[in-house]
Parts: C-alpha cells; sequence; structure tokens
C-alpha cells in the first residue's frame, strides 16, 4: 500500500503545480477505496483472483508460523483502514470543492480553488514539514483587520481535511518498517517452515492441506507492494 502513498510537494506557496501524486493508483471510485493489495492471477488464465481490502491467513498448525502470519494480516489491515480514512478525507475535500482533476487522488486543483475562493482575505499555503503537512491560512486585507478569530467555514473544513489526509497517512507509514520486517522474515524462513509444517503434519491427508494453506499465506505476501518507503521534500 505505501507504495502508493507517494507524498505530494508543491514547489511555492504560489504554484499550484503537483510535483509528485499524494497517491499512485487505478482509476477507481472513491466512496469504496481499493485494496493496496495486488490482483493476482487465477490457476485459470481466463480468471483472476480479486483482492479485497482485508488480509485473512490460513492456519498452519505451527504456532510461531501462525503468529507471524497473524501479526502480518494485523498490521496490514491496520493500514489499509489508515489508507481508506486518508482515501475519505480527499474525497470529501475534492467534493467540497468541485475538483475534476483525472487523477482523482490528486488535488493540486483544489488548492488552487481554495485560494481563489480567499483570494484578498486569506493567504492560504501548503506547509511541509518532514512527513507532515497542513494548511496554512494567514489573513490579509479585511481580514487582518477584523476582530473574528475564526476562518469561514468552508476554509476549516479545508483545513481540517488537511490535517486528516496528514495524520491518515502517517499513521499508514508508522506500520510499514513492521510489515516490511515480518515479509522479509518469512521470506528468509521459507524453506524452514516448510519442514516445521511436514513435521507438524498428524497425518498425509493433513500435511496437504497444512502445505496449501502455507502456499495460500506466501502467495498472500506477493499480494502486497514490497516498497513502502516515503518520500517528502
Amino acid at each position: 500500500m505505501l507504495r502508493s502513498l507517494c507524498c505530494f510537494c508543491f514547489s511555492s506557496e504560489n504554484s499550484g503545480n503537483e510535483r509528485q501524486p499524494l497517491l499512485q493508483h487505478r482509476s477507481s471510485d472513491l466512496n469504496e477505496a481499493e485494496s493496496a493489495r495486488k490482483t493476482l492471477p487465477a490457476h485459470n488464465k481466463a480468471q483472476t483472483v480479486k483482492r479485497t481490502g482485508r488480509l485473512v491467513m490460513r492456519r498452519v498448525c505451527v504456532p510461531e508460523l501462525d503468529k507471524r502470519f497473524s501479526d502480518m494480516a494485523e498490521t496490514f489491515n491496520e493500514q489499509q483502514d489508515f489508507y481508506e480514512a486518508m482515501v475519505r478525507h480527499i474525497s470529501a475535500l475534492q467534493q467540497s470543492y468541485g475538483c475534476t482533476q483525472d487523477d482523482a487522488l490528486a488535488f493540486s486543483e483544489c488548492l488552487g480553488k481554495i485560494r481563489e475562493e480567499h483570494e484578498g482575505t486569506y493567504r492560504v499555503s501548503l506547509t511541509i514539514k518532514g512527513y507532515d503537512f497542513s494548511l496554512s491560512v494567514v489573513p490579509v486585507g479585511l481580514a487582518l483587520e477584523s476582530e473574528e478569530k475564526t476562518l469561514p467555514p468552508h476554509l476549516q473544513f479545508a483545513q481540517d481535511e488537511l490535517r486528516g489526509i496528514s495524520e491518515s497517512a502517517k499513521a499508514a507509514i508508522s506500520k510499514g518498517t513492521t510489515l516490511q520486517e515480518l515479509i522479509g522474515w518469512l521470506l528468509r524462513s521459507r524453506g524452514e517452515m516448510t519442514k516445521q509444517v511436514k513435521k507438524a503434519a498428524p497425518s498425509y491427508q493433513e500435511l496437504g492441506r497444512l502445505t496449501e494453506n502455507l502456499e495460500e499465506n506466501m502467495k498472500e505476501r506477493t499480494a502486497i507492494p514490497g516498497n513502502r518507503a516515503i518520500a517528502c521534500q
């Protein structure tokens, strides 16, 4: 998922040109956030295996391995929840300002519309500090002279949604290191896992079932994007 959590940056507060999209993804309906899991080919080439948002691992009856697989699923699913929350915030911002960009999860157009709507009263810019980003709003002109301390509702909404996007993205990123460590361990230990499953199986029939479960779990691993780094200027 975090390969798609690629942080966006703007060259300056006066530029509406998006330097890098926040998300790289397939076009999809934002009302139903897509899963970060890849769609894998089925045994039948005419079909594909549809991946849902949640990751569920099968038991292999080896406590250590079951715990590892369970931890991986739990970490990924938490990350998916944060991802979906971020998508909802982006969607709400786009709908609020009537953004029509081809990339449904980019919103440089929204930032331009926010600036345009409040031009002359507020100087609006995107502030980026590490992985934190927020909508900076500085009163100018009549707004500077006004005693009113609260922002206009529409502008306050935009500021809140940007904060929600930032917090959701950071929360998703925070799961990345743990997830990659778990995946790395599984890849390094595949041969040993197979031996452990064979040893744990009480019968030949059960061996077949547990081996299939192990293979399915490893397929789920390959459905998770490997690069979860995020880069912000």
